[in-house]
């Protein structure tokens, strides 16, 4: 529950917090419930029943669902409150990775050139943050690793001090889709290693370097989860075969 974690609510809204901030919090929370599988694709989610989860009045709520909505995490059904849309198709995931493709290994480029010492000094936090989950097992570990992942290369463009890439970026939430298809820990480790080389070139103020680290993390990354396209068709054509 937020309220147990955050500090008490009395009559909803807590003494002190903004509307903003709080649905903020909520936002977070449904996040890494979607990415840790806590909330299955596909499932229904209600207002009402959020609100007594987490220990919050339905303003917040509401607030982060339409936010989740806008940026496709979620889909609203009339009268029935929202859904968890399905897992990525192939197709999405190839157009999602050409996007990447064309717009972070820029990011990065510009990164080394423009980020400052603390956003360099962020980035290898959350690197530290995600050696500390790196082979934890369960959806949880896998989903806050995840949910790391995604902050590493939202501070990269953020870096960048290009808002179009970062916005463009964002929209997609890649990692979110990405990390809800499989469980892997030989994902997260690789990630790692990939990760520290784009960090690396970043702080010695390497563009060249920066750009192709990212590319390679990108391309790399793609054949990961091309795998577990095909190894969840083959598990489909032999159910159908059983």
């Amino acid at each position: 529950m937020i309220a147990r974690r955050r500090g008490a609510m009395t009559g909803g809204m807590p003494p002190g917090r903004s509307r903003g901030r709080l649905a903020d919090e909520v936002y977070d929370t449904l996040l890494g419930q979607l990415m840790s599988l806590r909330i299955e694709p596909g499932s229904r989610v209600t207002i009402d029943v959020l609100a007594r989860e987490l220990g919050v009045s339905q303003t917040p709520i509401r607030d982060a669902l339409n936010r989740m909505e806008a940026e496709g995490l979620v889909v609203r059904v009339p009268h029935a409150g929202y859904r968890i849309p399905p897992q990525i198709t192939r197709q999405r995931f190839e157009d999602m990775l050409e996007l990447r493709l064309l717009l972070e290994p820029a990011a990065a480029r510009r990164s080394a050139e423009r980020a400052s010492s603390k956003q360099v000094a962020g980035l290898r936090r959350l690197l530290e943050e995600m050696a500390e989950l790196e082979g934890g097992t369960g959806p949880m570990a896998y989903g806050a690793f995840g949910l790391r992942d995604a902050a590493f290369h939202d501070l990269v463009a953020l870096s960048a001090e290009n808002q179009v890439i970062r916005e463009a970026l964002a929209r997609l939430h890649t990692h979110v889709h990405l990390f809800r298809l499989h469980h892997d820990t030989q994902v997260t480790h690789l990630a790692m290693a990939e990760h520290e080389e784009v960090l690396a070139a970043i702080a010695a103020r390497d563009p060249d370097a920066a750009a192709y680290a990212m590319r390679r993390h990108i391309l790399r990354s793609g054949e990961r989860f091309r795998r577990l396209f095909d190894e969840a068709k083959g598990a489909d054509g032999m159910a159908v075969e059983a």
